[in-house]
């Protein structure tokens, strides 16, 4: 059994995820192998709120260039976590509004 912490790994915080924030969804950066369950008892764990469903995103790496050289960014996982009606909402995200 892994930790909460190598699960979540770090919040992402854009415009449109700033936005889903009224509506109870809080967007994460994850680990690549963990899966739905395992985030939802991640986040329930991290934050003591209720998860009501998680919606997960493979992301894939872009391309850079440095002169000649090109390469590839490394992809990582995206999850959307929506929160119960009943549960409150994350003091972290709070606080950015």
């Amino acid at each position: 059994m892994r930790l909460a912490q190598d699960i979540v790994i770090k919040p992402v915080i854009t415009e449109a995820s700033m936005a889903n924030m009224q509506l109870k969804k809080y967007t994460f950066k994850v680990a690549k192998d963990a899966e739905k369950v395992e985030i939802a008892r991640a986040v329930e764990e991290l934050f003591g709120v209720k998860v009501a469903k998680v919606n997960t995103i493979s992301v894939r790496g872009r391309e850079k260039r440095m002169g000649r050289n090109s390469g590839y960014t490394p992809s990582w996982k995206k999850a959307i976590v929506t929160l119960a009606e009943d549960s409150k909402g994350i003091e972290f995200f709070d606080n950015m509004m």
